[in-house]
């Protein structure tokens, strides 16, 4: 998605086309969370290597040949689930050289900096490549890091397996598909919603109509499904919601960086990409910061989750603060540095915190936790504050246009002589400023608000050096597998 802009242009597609492609890996990424295990027991790590791998290389073929959206989103869908299972195949084998004792605070500091970090390493390298290339040759990159890939895979690795094999029976594929469609239909409204003016256009109409029959449908079937994918009372064990309603409100008070510093940056101090990329050095600066101080607090020394989500909360709001006082037309690229570092530091502890939150869900629960968490922090968080915080901006910037404006004519003296364009061109970036700092302000008092919630709220839950009996889960794995033969045969 960091080549948004180059794919849009070369294929003659819509911005939101290319976003719609890569929000559907990160469906497929978040539904695999469910089935990790059992794709573990039953394929060894050199079979998922090489799967993930020629998997992804056919994926990136036809996303590079391609030019139909569907065909986009659905192989692209696809890919997430291969870059979901190549990276737990990964990190589950190393698991237990980070944290000998399965300690899952430390191992969510790892695998969350990890994530992070790469997410941004990935968008520079996106962003030199087709800057001194094409586009394409992006995909030509992971091709080939991916052929690497199998030649050491078929070279250092032997088919081991230190337990026999787990059919992949009993699993809701009929549920995993009507999830995927539903979080779809919510990523389907929530992209294109501007651009088709919300509810007043039948694509929008049907999209939610969509998606509210594929939720109703899933709810339905997981009353009565021996095992479905998500089971309801998933939703209710208090750190799934907790950590799902307090997600979207993370995600609604950084949603300025998606928005607003993409505008400022390149709209009023016209930056070009590569110098809006090489902030997300601070942001990989920020997200290691950040995971290094969380392993030493939060894991390590075992501090609250209340106190861990207070301090994220604390640095976001210090970003929207700065940002609210730095803004102006003449700010330098190093003003941004601080805001920006804030920011990164601050979502990391609340990403880390969040996560192992669910460490309180029963294990039998606890992968399907994982997935309702990736729904927001993942799929469609940024949208959602994205969404939110595009209408509020397009109806402040109205309001600013016709306050600034309203002097603006040819019995002004001070303005008679500049022509209009210039004139107009001036208010519209004066209107622009103005609303991103009104905007700044309130999210500013939403945020101290949140703070304020959290002094007044009791907690002294603590992470604790839990361990996943996966002996459990292979045992009762067994068990269903023993009910579903018998029913079958009855």
């Amino acid at each position: 998605m960091a080549a948004v802009a180059e794919m849009s242009g070369s294929l003659a597609l819509m911005h939101q086309d290319i976003l719609m492609a890569g929000y559907a890996s990160l469906v497929g990424l978040g539904l695999t969370f469910t089935i990790m295990l059992r794709l573990k027991f039953r394929f060894s790590t050199k079979t998922s290597l090489l799967t993930t791998a020629i998997g992804l290389i056919v994926c990136n073929l036809i996303c590079m040949h391609t030019s139909s959206v569907p065909v986009l989103v659905a192989t692209c869908f696809i890919a997430g689930i291969f870059r979901m299972w190549g990276t737990f195949t990964c990190n589950s084998t190393i698991q237990l050289w980070v944290t000998p004792k399965r300690d899952m605070a430390i191992w969510f500091c790892y695998i969350q900096m990890c994530v992070q970090g790469f997410i941004y390493l990935s968008g520079l390298t996106t962003i030199y490549i087709s800057f001194l290339t094409k586009w394409e040759f992006i995909y030509w990159f992971v091709i080939e890091a991916q052929l690497c890939l199998i030649l050491i895979t078929f070279v250092a690795f032997r088919h081991y397996r230190s337990m026999p094999k787990l059919p992949l029976f009993g699993i809701d594929w009929l549920g995993a598909l009507l999830w995927g469609l539903t979080i779809l239909s919510v990523i389907f409204v929530l992209n294109y919603g501007d651009h088709y003016d919300w509810y007043q256009s039948a694509e929008i109409r049907m999209g939610t109509v969509f998606g509210l029959i594929a939720l109703a449908l899933n709810l339905w079937r997981a009353s009565f499904v021996r095992h479905p994918y998500i089971a309801n009372n998933t939703w209710l064990f208090r750190p799934v919601w907790q950590t799902f309603l307090l997600f979207i409100l993370v995600e609604i008070l950084i949603s300025p960086s998606g928005l607003f510093e993409r505008i400022y940056t390149e709209a009023i101090l016209g930056y070009d990409s590569l110098h809006l990329v090489s902030l997300n050095w601070v942001v990989l600066l920020g997200t290691v910061i950040g995971a290094v101080f969380t392993y030493q607090t939060f894991a390590l020394r075992q501090w609250t989750f209340k106190n861990m989500t207070q301090i994220g909360f604390i640095f976001v709001v210090g970003y929207l603060l700065t940002m609210y006082f730095i803004i102006d037309y003449n700010l330098s690229k190093e003003m941004l540095i601080f805001p920006i570092l804030l920011r990164s530091f601050g979502y990391i502890i609340i990403a880390i915190t969040f996560i192992t939150a669910l460490m309180e869900v029963p294990f039998s629960n606890f992968w399907q936790s994982l997935t309702v968490q990736s729904f927001i922090s993942a799929c469609c968080g940024a949208l959602v504050g994205e969404a939110f915080l595009t209408q509020v901006f397009k109806i402040v910037t109205k309001q600013n246009e016709m306050l600034l404006g309203a002097n603006l004519d040819n019995v002004n003296p001070l303005v008679n002589h500049i022509p209009v364009v210039e004139l107009y061109g001036r208010l519209q970036q004066q209107a622009l400023l103005v609303s991103m700092k009104e905007i700044y302000g309130w999210l500013c008092i939403a945020g101290l608000f949140c703070l304020l919630m959290f002094l007044l709220k009791e907690s002294s839950l603590r992470p604790h050096h839990s361990q996943p009996k996966f002996s459990m889960l292979r045992k009762s794995i067994k068990h269903e597998l023993k009910m579903d033969k018998k029913v079958a045969e009855d």
